[in-house]
């Protein structure tokens, strides 16, 4: 009530019974004591930092769980394009980088994926002859196009929620999700991840989680990070958001970069992915490449929860447009259909129809590319 009084201009709302506290200035070790004397006094978890979430970053890494690989000029996608009309239908709202100026030119991003917004929603590349390809730029992208390899008839709406290489503040990432939800999107894609205080969940976030549960069918999946431990990162480990973890390349065993744990819904491949990217020159920075260049030509090849994160994605937006069955129930049916045949070590596997030969107990998800769809 002080604050309302004297210094309203430290209170800013962020959802419906949520407020950002601005304290005054200090050392980082004050924000601390702050929030220990209010988990004493109130209660752990009434107040929380302002997290950073970020494109699923690891540790040591660059954007994603590793930086992008050149691939050769003209190199198909891998997973491939999925010629099934799946996803008809069926409206996905991908939260991430952006999309690039030049994604139309891909021929599975050329319908069906457009910018909520075309002015602020563009993944930009620094001016140069070739353009310089900065940290993070074409990930949206990349993400985009995986998912629409999965599901090619689905229609995928691109926010940039992610500025700042990356990364976004729960206070001011969590506004634009609430506004999102008039858009009645089945599927609420979100390409971040980040860890909390004491493993605490995000208020933010729980508050819009209870929003979008109230919209019948709606789903929320995102990537379990790549950290490579077991400590949950959020909002992954909400229960009722599909946490995917990532699967090593020869879609057998768990990606070393990929968290696991129980609290990790379904793995699907993510080592070595191939997709649609920007053209132009990135320079690395993470050892032991770092200050090498590379250049890209509309490809390139990358590793991540971040990209096997839009292969469930696509699977469930494919099965819906099969079957007729909302996002929360596609969603169910996929997963029982993984932990029913979880792989040893790993746990529940979804795999689309294409790739490495697997014996079972592994099989596809059910994407329709296969006569007997039902095992790759």
């Amino acid at each position: 009530e002080s604050l309302e009084q004297n210094e309203p201009f430290r209170i800013q709302p962020v959802i419906e019974g949520v407020v950002l506290i601005r304290l005054a200035e200090g050392p980082f070790s004050d924000a601390l004591v702050a929030l220990e004397r209010v988990d004493e006094q109130l209660s752990p978890g009434i107040a929380t930092p302002n997290q950073v979430l970020t494109a699923a970053t690891g540790q040591g890494g660059g954007c994603s769980a590793t930086e992008p690989q050149e691939v050769y000029f003209e190199t198909e996608p891998f997973p491939s394009v999925c010629h099934n009309g799946g996803g008809a239908g069926v409206l996905i709202y991908m939260a991430d980088t952006g999309l690039l100026h030049d994604a139309a030119t891909h021929p599975w991003l050329r319908h069906g994926v457009q910018m909520g917004n075309p002015v602020t929603d563009v993944d930009p590349l620094d001016p140069g002859d070739p353009p310089v390809i900065p940290e993070c730029a074409g990930h949206g992208t990349f993400g985009a196009g995986v998912l629409r390899c999965m599901a090619p008839d689905a229609q995928i709406v691109m926010t940039r929620a992610l500025l700042y290489g990356g990364s976004q503040v729960e206070s001011d990432l969590v506004p634009v999700l609430e506004s999102a939800l008039s858009l009645g999107a089945d599927i609420f894609h979100l390409t971040i991840a980040c860890l909390s205080r004491n493993n605490q969940a995000l208020i933010g976030f729980e508050v819009w989680l209870n929003h979008l549960r109230h919209r019948q069918g709606a789903i929320c999946i995102a990537p379990a990070g790549n950290c490579g431990f077991e400590r949950p990162e959020w909002p992954a480990a909400f229960p009722g958001v599909i946490a995917v973890g990532a699967l090593g390349g020869d879609w057998r065993g768990r990606a070393t970069f990929s968290n696991f744990g129980p609290w990790v819904d379904v793995y699907a491949p993510g080592r070595d992915i191939v997709n649609a990217f920007a053209t132009g020159t990135y320079t690395c920075y993470v050892y032991p490449y770092a200050g090498q260049p590379r250049n890209f030509y509309g490809m390139a090849k990358w590793s991540g929860t971040s990209f096997s994160t839009p292969i469930v994605t696509g699977l469930i937006a494919a099965r819906m447009s099969r079957t007729g069955e909302n996002a929360r129930q596609a969603a169910a049916a996929l997963l029982a259909e993984a932990r029913e045949h979880a792989i040893p070590g790993v746990g529940p596997v979804l795999l689309p129809c294409c790739g490495p030969q697997h014996e079972p107990p592994a099989r596809c998800g059910g994407c329709g590319c296969c006569t007997q769809h039902h095992r790759c």
